[in-house]
């Protein structure tokens, strides 16, 4: 077991009186793979987004090495550089070039120098293959290649833990493969993720742990082995029969 990074303590998020979260328990250890599935609206975007005080949870506590991120008082832009966020719909800024997009945030929130910002950029854009379009704006590239820059300039915050919101769903299906396949590096790596996703093969292949939502409360959680091959709850077994119908 790694050092614990992020625990979720009887999370809850409600809108008005509409309950999406409910009572969420669950930790990630250093090195720690965590898929999120469930049927879409069972609340595991707005999880994401309650971790990384996107939003703000309703009850419970967030902790962050220890200390509760949710508490009055607590920096959210610091510790945002520390938890990185991948969105579905890539979040560029689209008058920045790729490069640009990858140096901004280092320069404005680490206070990197432009020149070792520049330098940062580059070491993951290469490592996700956008090295060659470093000039080019975000609409002059596909959607496989924005989300690749995504998670490169979420990279060069060098943050501790990454958070992935379904980055795959937006894009078309021959340009999945290709994001799903540096997150898989970053997986061999050694890279602290938690994944909401669509893509079964990925989280049974490539997470160490499962979390199941369904209708805004953890319906079960495993290793991958156990949750997709043995599924002790009911509900479990018809989100999985679905999709290996499909």
């Amino acid at each position: 077991m790694g050092e614990m990074i992020l625990e979720v303590r009887h999370l809850s998020k409600s809108f008005g009186k509409h309950e999406v979260l409910r009572d969420i328990d669950f930790s990630v250890s250093k090195g720690d793979v965590t898929s999120v599935i469930g049927a879409s609206g069972s609340g595991k975007s707005t999880l994401l987004r309650c971790i990384n005080l996107l939003e703000t949870p309703s009850g419970g506590e967030v902790l962050f090495h220890g200390q509760n991120v949710t508490g009055r008082g607590f920096k959210a832009p610091s510790y945002r550089a520390r938890v990185g966020m991948v969105f579905q719909s890539f979040n560029l800024f689209n008058n920045l070039t790729v490069l640009e997009n990858c140096t901004i945030g280092q320069v404005k929130v680490l206070k990197k120098s432009r020149e070792k910002a520049r330098e940062s950029a580059m070491v993951y854009l290469e490592k996700v293959g956008m090295a060659p379009y470093i000039n080019a704006k975000p609409r002059q590239i596909s959607g496989g290649q924005k989300q690749r820059v995504a998670i490169a300039r979420a990279l060069a915050m060098e943050p501790e833990i990454l958070l992935f919101d379904e980055p795959t769903s937006a894009l078309d299906p021959e340009m999945v493969g290709e994001v799903l396949e540096v997150m898989k590096d970053l997986a061999r790596e050694g890279m602290t993720m938690v994944v909401v996703t669509h893509e079964m093969d990925f989280a049974r292949d490539v997470s160490s742990r499962i979390i199941f939502m369904d209708q805004g409360l953890i319906a079960e959680e495993g290793p991958p082995d156990q949750l997709f091959n043995h599924p002790r709850s009911q509900r479990t077994r018809e989100f999985l029969a679905r999709f290996r119908e499909e």
